[in-house]
């Protein structure tokens, strides 16, 4: 069994949290509540059916998120440390409903915003050209595109493909269009719907994926959507693997037309000898889109806010949805 740590318990309140962090290593959560630690070990830190809270352990896959699920018959919230919300979502029908779920806007947008672009520019420049040449002790001089004058689709303008275009405004593209799931308009302009795609997409010279994973975006990326892209068009996830018929990008790699820089895979993590790994015009990361220095600091704020949020009776903030209820 793992440790768990108690605060000074407030007979209102008196209610179990469930942390993957140790509560000692978070500053300011609330008083009157019960914080246990799980980060998905085998054992869990106490009965499941006395959760009230449960934050689920970060990366740890769906088997894990979901395991406990069946038995908290007692939990009011579950609160993911990620964006999407595709590892928890086969669990919530084994809840009662009322149960708030909620994700971590708030979190992710700065580092995942990030690495986009230092996927787009190193796939642009050739940086992973350079670094082989530089093992070959090779020097490979010569014309690469640039990101200036591109025209950049952004596919999933939430949180994060609004933090992704806040990144390229320095970087002189010739346009910035943005597309979700249904059309609004920003400040920066209109959001068009997702049926607008093979209007946008034939003149789109870099393609960002940041969608969330649902029925509606499962392999989004098939081999039409692909055929739209305009030649020599660049490719970039870092939504989630299944929004990409890996097959069809395969293809469209081993031709030659598209080139793609990914961040997330399908199946993933990538096997040893899956042929992504070697196909041309393509740069791997291995899903650290929020895994960086900033996400730590960043998860206990939230958490603290949502407790005190929790604890006081108070509205929670990033609530996706609730059980027996539609998606806001």
């Amino acid at each position: 069994m793992t440790d768990d740590v108690n605060a000074d318990v407030n007979p209102a309140v008196d209610a179990e949290v469930w942390l993957p962090i140790p509560a000692e290593e978070i500053e300011g959560l609330p008083k009157g509540l019960v914080y246990r630690f799980w980060d998905g070990g085998a054992d869990f830190p106490a009965d499941p059916a006395d959760c009230a809270f449960y934050v689920v352990p970060y990366m740890k896959g769906a088997a894990v998120s979901v395991r406990p699920l069946s038995a908290m018959t007692s939990v009011r919230v579950v609160q993911t440390l990620t964006a999407g919300m595709d590892h928890v979502l086969p669990g919530v029908g084994a809840l009662g409903p009322g149960v708030r779920l909620c994700n971590a806007r708030g979190v992710h947008e700065a580092s995942t915003a990030e690495l986009t672009l230092t996927l787009i520019l190193a796939s642009l420049r050739g940086i992973p050209g350079f670094v082989r040449g530089q093992q070959k002790e090779e020097w490979r001089s010569g014309f690469y595109p640039a990101l200036a004058d591109k025209e950049v689709l952004i596919v999933g303008y939430g949180s994060i493909g609004a933090a992704i275009e806040d990144r390229l405004a320095p970087f002189e593209c010739a346009r910035v269009t943005r597309v979700a799931r249904s059309a609004r308009t920003t400040e920066r302009g209109a959001v068009h719907p997702l049926s607008a795609l093979p209007e946008l997409l034939p003149t789109a010279d870099v393609v960002v994926l940041s969608t969330p994973l649902t029925e509606d975006t499962f392999h989004l990326v098939n081999a039409d959507f692909l055929a739209t892209m305009k030649d020599g068009a660049l490719l970039v996830n870092v939504a989630r693997g299944p929004v990409v018929d890996t097959k069809a990008l395969l293809a469209e790699l081993e031709a030659g037309r598209l080139s793609a820089a990914v961040d997330v895979t399908d199946p993933e993590p990538l096997p040893a000898g899956h042929p992504l790994w070697h196909a041309p015009n393509l740069l791997i990361s291995p899903h650290v889109g929020g895994s960086s220095s900033a996400f730590l600091p960043r998860a206990k704020r939230l958490l603290v806010a949502q407790l005190e949020r929790y604890a006081a009776g108070e509205a929670l903030d990033n609530v996706v949805l609730t059980t027996a209820e539609s998606p806001q």
